[in-house]
């Protein structure tokens, strides 16, 4: 148990520093994941024999639903809606148009079975969400004609129709195919995903917006559960659990709560760990001796998506929009192959133990070929078409960008001393750069205009630039210990040096702003400015 601790924490701290080489080296970063999954694998250094297909299933299901999750929910819908009628059909038809026709290929070109080769179509016939936000935003790659955003709503949405044509497949090949069944799955699958979606998703609103959590951070434990529910949930009832979980995202995402930065930022950090575990255990779960066998199928299908299938459906399904034809090459290009693929073909090899191909080694070479080759050469394609535009930022099109303005708020009580009481807002001073945006009176909350009169205990939001200079600014604590000769005293007359000043005092786990008048207690943490830094 210790060894098996021992080693994630290995494996965590070692992706996180791989991260940082791979972006020098100008490679996707889950390039690296997979090589050191290989690594610790059956044929790598460490020569770890592992093949619990079933548990490893079980826990990258996990991923993928918090990776869908953030898919749906770091989409700002107000810049995404422009693309939305594209998106929904690259990531429905356009999935099906790919899968079917991959399958063609593999039955007819290279002579698998009828079924399994549609199997092999279902499974990789998503693009890849994980890797798609990953190359954008760490490239800061902003598209012309809002193609990074098609790219982002496509790659998040359309894993649920190819999770839905795997399962019709494995159905079809241990029960048989059935028109009406699959008929009522198919709309079962997508009426209960999209019901189900909704449901949670505006349940989940409705409690953060009117219930207050006990404690700060339990709002983002909530998402957590929340998105777990909205999986789960579709799922019993026969819908489709990713369809579910990207629906619920995407609605509580684009919600005005409290605290939407810090819930982008964790899911961003969580998502971040969850490709780290996917593409690990794809690694970690492959055979690289076996890799011979299957080379010359598994190229021959990469070949076949990038240059026939992907093209195909996307120039039929775009092109009577008017899309620009290097806009098309751009969207058939970027194409990736990554998480979902992974997961669906472990749930696949879990459920069919009498499959003829090693399905999971072909889409281990076909995953690795497309991020090797599409991601490292999507930023240079991009310039290569003259479709990066440096006016636009990536951030945009997600829902964090208007979160990130150097703002911060500040409370002022007016008490009965306060010489603003009484006053039209337009005729007090403010100081520069500050404005008053919010007055609460009593329990009431007042938007103010100039002609807002101020009245005594009045508590005033103000805003103000948050400070951003070479000159660091340097805190320490005083504590005052019992038995201090400060107790008692006032702060005008505690003696810092003549480079500190007294900004706050904490007691009992209260912060206060202090006056000259302010008396100081025993335990009070006195915390200082100081310009001198302390080494």
């Amino acid at each position: 148990m210790t060894i098996g601790i021992l080693l994630a924490g290995i494996i965590v701290v070692a992706c996180v520093f791989l991260n940082r080489a791979t972006q020098k080296a100008g490679l996707p970063v889950l390039v690296a994941f997979i090589g050191l999954g290989l690594l610790f694998g059956t044929d790598g250094i460490l020569g770890i024999y592992y093949e619990d297909y079933e548990t490893v299933e079980k826990i990258c299901t996990v991923a993928l639903i918090f990776i869908i999750f953030y898919g749906g929910f770091g989409t700002n819908w107000k810049h995404a809606k422009p693309v939305v009628s594209k998106a929904i059909l690259l990531s429905t038809l356009g999935v099906l148009f790919t899968a079917l026709l991959t399958g063609l290929f593999c039955h007819y070109v290279l002579h698998f079975g009828l079924l399994e080769s549609f199997l092999i179509g279902s499974v990789i016939s998503s693009t890849d969400a994980a890797s798609v936000f990953s190359i954008l935003r760490s490239k800061r790659l902003g598209l012309k004609y809002n193609t990074d955003s098609l790219l982002e709503i496509e790659s998040g949405s359309n894993d649920p129709t190819s999770y839905t044509l795997t399962i019709l497949v494995l159905t079809m090949m241990t029960s048989g195919i059935q028109l009406q069944s699959t008929l009522q799955f198919i709309i079962l699958q997508f009426a209960m995903g999209i019901f189900f979606g909704f449901i949670v998703a505006y349940g989940a609103t409705y409690i953060l917006k009117k219930i207050k959590l006990t404690a700060d951070g339990f709002d983002l434990v909530f998402l957590v559960g929340i998105a777990l529910v909205s999986y789960a949930v579709a799922t019993y009832f026969n819908g489709n659990g990713y369809l579910s979980v990207y629906i619920t995202g995407i609605i509580l995402g684009n919600q005005k709560m409290a605290n939407q930065k810090a819930f982008v930022h964790f899911f961003d950090g969580i998502t971040g760990l969850m490709q780290m575990v996917i593409f690990f255990l794809l690694g970690f779960l492959a055979t690289p001796s076996r890799i011979p066998d299957i080379f010359i199928p598994a190229l021959l299908i990469m070949i076949f998506l990038t240059v026939v299938a992907r093209p195909f459906a996307t120039f039929l399904l775009l092109k009577p929009y008017g899309c620009k034809f290097k806009q098309l090459l751009l969207v058939s290009f970027a194409g990736l192959r990554g998480a979902a693929s992974i997961v669906f073909a472990i749930l696949a090899t879990v459920r069919l133990n009498d499959l003829s191909i090693d399905l999971y080694h072909i889409v281990f070479f076909i995953v690795l070929l497309s991020i090797l080759i599409q991601g490292t050469f999507l930023p240079k394609v991009s310039k290569w078409l003259d479709m990066t535009d440096k006016n636009i930022d990536v951030l945009k099109s997600f829902s964090d960008y208007s979160d990130e303005v150097d703002l911060r708020f500040i409370k002022v009580n007016l008490n009965s001393s306060h010489n603003w009481i009484n006053q039209e807002i337009k005729n007090i001073t403010l100081p520069p750069d500050t404005l008053i945006i919010l007055i609460l009176r009593n329990k009431e909350k007042i938007i103010p205009s100039g002609k807002t009169i101020l009245r005594e205990g009045d508590q005033l939001i103000l805003s103000a630039y948050k400070y951003r200079g070479e000159n660091q600014i340097c805190l320490q604590e005083y504590i005052i210990e019992k038995g201090s000769e400060w107790i008692q005293k006032t702060i005008k007359d505690f003696s810092p040096k003549a480079n500190e000043l007294v900004i706050m005092i904490i007691r009992d786990s209260k912060t206060i702003l202090p006056s000259g008048d302010t008396k100081i207690e025993e335990e009070d943490i006195l915390v200082l400015y100081t310009n001198e830094l302390v080494r």
